[in-house]
């Protein structure tokens, strides 16, 4: 079985070979070749990697914390590169997706700005490239993750669905007609960073009253931990559960401690949700789309969050009682769907690579033998 070191030294081929790849994803996606690929999910706390077949399954899985926001660059490409080559030992992997948590250009090869990361301008497509000698597709990872949902999870027959995903932050992409919508110059979707509170809390983008400031992990978590600072009476549960170190609250925790039935964690994630409910609304006057799936690792407290964002969906929704409304569904491929979309949409330029690899072969072939002919080396007797 080859591995990625055994082609490393074809790297440089693949990476010219890659420069020649259109940029849109097809709709023939289904006609994609059948072997596996490596779907990468990077987040502002986590870089998970696996091996995805061609029916969406997770062969393996690997995952590592993400590098401090503070260390360069090559941090965090030094994670991705060994929990893929890692995976590399033991499968026959043939293209890798990257679904980053930042803005991703129009060509799909730069990152230009991650506000959880110290990505700014990151040619990080042709530098994976190089590093793993196999071709590389570079997306935002809302956009893999709705790829993920549509293709195998929660959005399986939806024509225009957007995707809602919280973790760190609030990541967000538009999907139409089986094809990702990412705008004119690639960053489409980014709704975590409307501004919903003019003069807010200050968020990690350098604007103020995000709309991830007040629905997200992050915002979860700052809540809680205030409140238990602060000795708040209502805090007394958690405060237990964590001896008193405020820094060991999570969002794990607190929507372990809502199902118990805290009054404190409870309340906490329905306001997380009553505050996705009024962006959801916003986006329906916009966008008017028949399915929102709702994503990320917030949306495993399912309907302690998704049912108050419901109702404030309904309350807040322009036209409500005239119109249709979008269901708002949790995703059914969970904190995996980005990384999963990932190693599918990388499946499209495995199959570009291996075209235009056919193509550069027959070509050498038919000069090859061209060049035996003039030179007298084949007579034909």
């Amino acid at each position: 079985m080859s591995t990625y070191r055994d082609r490393a030294r074809r790297g440089s081929a693949r990476a010219t070979v890659l420069r020649t790849v259109a940029t849109r994803e097809r709709r023939s996606h289904l006609s994609a070749p059948r072997v596996p690929t490596v779907g990468v999910d990077i987040g502002g706390t986590k870089v998970m990697a696996g091996v995805v077949d061609a029916d969406g399954h997770i062969l393996e899985k690997v995952r590592a914390e993400t590098p401090d926001k503070s260390k360069s660059p090559q941090a965090v490409e030094d994670t991705i590169a060994e929990l893929v080559l890692d995976l590399s030992d033991r499968h026959d992997v043939h293209a890798v997706g990257i679904g980053a948590a930042g803005w991703v250009d129009a060509d799909r090869s730069r990152v230009l700005f991650a506000p959880h990361l110290a990505w700014r301008d990151e040619p990080l497509r042709d530098t994976l490239t190089a590093r793993l000698a196999v071709p590389v597709m570079v997306d935002n990872d809302a956009n893999t993750a709705a790829w993920g949902e549509w293709r195998f999870g929660a959005g399986r027959g939806e024509d225009h669905l957007v995707m809602i995903t919280l973790g760190t932050g609030i990541g967000g992409a538009i999907l139409e007609d089986g094809r990702v919508k990412r705008g004119r110059y690639g960053v489409a979707g980014e709704f975590g960073h409307m501004q919903v509170v003019p003069g807010g809390h200050r968020c990690p983008c350098g604007n103020r009253g995000c709309w991830e400031q007040y629905s997200s992990g992050n915002a979860l978590v700052r809540e809680a931990r205030e409140l238990a600072a602060a000795d708040s009476p209502v805090a007394y549960g958690i405060i237990d559960r964590v001896g008193g170190n405020v820094r060991d609250i999570t969002g794990p925790l607190i929507t372990e401690l809502a199902r118990e039935g805290d009054a404190m964690c409870t309340e906490l994630l329905q306001e997380i949700g009553e505050w996705l409910g009024i962006g959801i609304a916003n986006l329906a006057a916009a966008l008017d789309p028949s399915c929102f799936v709702i994503g990320g690792g917030v949306s495993a407290a399912d309907e302690l969050l998704i049912g108050p964002a419901r109702d404030a969906f309904r309350r807040q929704l322009t036209g409500r009682g005239y119109r249709p409304e979008a269901r708002i569904v949790r995703a059914e491929l969970g904190p995996e769907a980005g990384m999963v979309g990932a190693a599918d949409l990388a499946r499209l330029v495995a199959r570009r690579f291996r075209r235009a690899n056919r193509r550069r072969v027959e070509r050498y072939e038919r000069t090859g033998v061209g060049l035996l002919v003039t030179r007298g080396w084949v007579t034909g007797r």
